[in-house]
């Protein structure tokens, strides 16, 4: 289409249009694979995604609106430049959202922690004992169990990293297939009736799903997720310690 046969609000209208499109095929990645469930919320990662269908969304379509001009000379390298700002700053928005993402759910000890892949060294990955956490997954988190270390040197630098909010999650050479470890996983884990008593904020979320899921509370087992700004609760089937439903659940302050 000519822009000579385009208003300002057409222009920018159809603009505003194509940049919907990639919004929509943006966030359908980022909620369906990178973050999925509760954990855009409780990993900081909707300001990200505000923050990218914002610049999408908005940027664009209003410079557009403004420089538009029906056979102004040079208005298609404006708008060539409008582009490639916008692409730019899509790509970037992307790029740190990409970064951003969650790489593993790990239970340790008791309770599961969330590792992005931020937080992960290229050469700790590489250290991973078992060739499936060795590569960060483009599709969502892997689940992994983590075995502390048991010599006394190794477990006292641990002890040194935990002042600065590093632990053994951050190190893929000490995890193990979540298989191996479903027992002590099921050891670990509550059941709704204990959760309700021992951590009352964090069972509403679950009550809720409950009443409208139909599932029995019965088959079911609760362990708590640790993330940047808020715990989910994982349930877990109370035979197999698979996944069922994570939910979200209190703001960590």
């Amino acid at each position: 289409m000519s822009g000579k046969t385009f208003s300002r609000w057409q222009a920018a209208g159809t603009h505003l249009l194509i940049c919907l499109a990639i919004a929509v095929m943006a966030v359908a990645v980022i909620l369906g694979l990178w973050f999925p469930g509760p954990l855009v919320q409780a990993a900081g990662g909707v300001g990200l995604l505000y923050l990218l269908v914002g610049v999408d969304v908005v940027l664009g379509p209003l410079l557009t609106l403004v420089v538009f001009k029906s056979g102004k000379p040079g208005m298609k390298f404006d708008l060539a430049v409008i582009g490639t700002v916008q692409l730019a700053a899509l790509v970037y928005g992307c790029t740190v959202v990409f970064l951003a993402r969650p790489a593993f759910i790990v239970f340790v000890k008791d309770r599961f922690e969330l590792v992005s892949v931020v937080e992960l060294n290229p050469a700790d990955v590489a250290k991973a004992k078992y060739p499936e956490f060795r590569m960060l997954s483009w599709t969502g988190p892997k689940l992994a169990a983590a075995d502390p270390p048991t010599d006394p040197a190794t477990r006292q630098k641990f002890i040194e990293l935990a002042m600065s909010g590093i632990d053994v999650q951050s190190f893929p050479e000490y995890y193990v297939p979540y298989g191996e470890r479903r027992q002590q996983v099921l050891g670990a884990a509550l059941s709704i009736d204990r959760l309700r008593k021992d951590e009352p904020v964090n069972a509403r979320a679950v009550d809720a799903w409950l009443a409208s899921s139909g599932v029995s509370e019965s088959q079911l087992r609760a362990l708590l997720l640790r993330t940047r700004f808020a715990w989910v609760v994982v349930l877990i089937d109370a035979k197999t310690a698979e996944p069922v439903k994570m939910l979200l659940g209190e703001a960590i302050t």
